[in-house]
């Protein structure tokens, strides 16, 4: 799992991909893929320590399906399905952890904020899913709790951007090498972790639990020198 971090040289991030999802945060639904950017610095592998809430920071939780590229991509058609998935190498499961007091602000005064997704340890993954363990994409139920109360629970099928769109749609402005995480979106439910709480999460196909997608990872306090304060 480590080797993940240590070859992925980017990490893109498709926003606003759940149609719930967007409604709870109110935001306007896109009418293409649109992605953003997380360091490789912020992945944190399985049993390496907790999420670390900086000072001042309002910290949420967003599970994602994760796909590991296999090889290089640059200007698919999305039309091309089997040259999607045939450049995946396998999946994961990740908690795209977002300072969402800093994203609000930075959105309100149209700011970039990569700093709201970007502090380490922000992206807690599982280990790696192989392809023969989820046939089929879109018919996985991802889900995630907080101190073991369900917070998201929801199929993968109701994307409204599948696989092929979105990496159609980053490789043809940028193109995705080998060993690149992307993530494919949050469904509803994503919210506020205080420290002290316990995060779980993972996938379930046809009902059962897929081992290597289990997620779980305490939040405690960063310290150091960092403390929000408004731009």
């Amino acid at each position: 799992m480590a080797s993940i971090r240590v070859n992925a040289r980017k990490v893109v991030c498709i926003g606003r991909n759940y149609a719930d999802h967007i409604k709870e945060l109110n935001n306007a639904r896109p009418s293409k893929p649109f992605f953003f950017l997380k360091p490789p610095s912020s992945i944190l592998p399985p049993a390496s320590g907790p999420v670390l809430r900086p000072a001042g920071v309002n910290l949420h939780y967003e599970v994602e399906l994760a796909l590991i590229m296999g090889k290089s991509l640059r200007d698919l058609d999305e039309k091309d399905e089997k040259g999607a998935l045939d450049a995946i190498d396998g999946y994961a499961v990740s908690i795209d952890m977002t300072a969402r007091n800093l994203q609000d602000e930075a959105k309100s005064k149209g700011l970039p904020w990569s700093i709201a997704k970007g502090f380490d340890t922000f992206l807690p993954m599982s280990g790696y899913i192989p392809k023969n363990r989820m046939p089929d994409p879109y018919a996985v139920e991802l889900w995630l709790s907080v101190d073991d109360e369900v917070r998201q629970k929801d199929s993968t099928g109701l994307m409204l951007f599948r696989i092929p769109r979105i990496l159609a749609e980053v490789s043809q402005c940028m193109t995705l090498e080998k060993g690149d995480v992307v993530l494919t979106g949050t469904p509803k439910g994503v919210g506020s972790v205080a420290v002290g709480s316990t995060m779980r999460a993972g996938l379930r196909v046809d009902g059962e639990e897929v081992e290597e997608g289990r997620i779980e990872v305490e939040v405690k306090e960063k310290g150091g020198l960092y403390e929000y304060k408004e731009t």
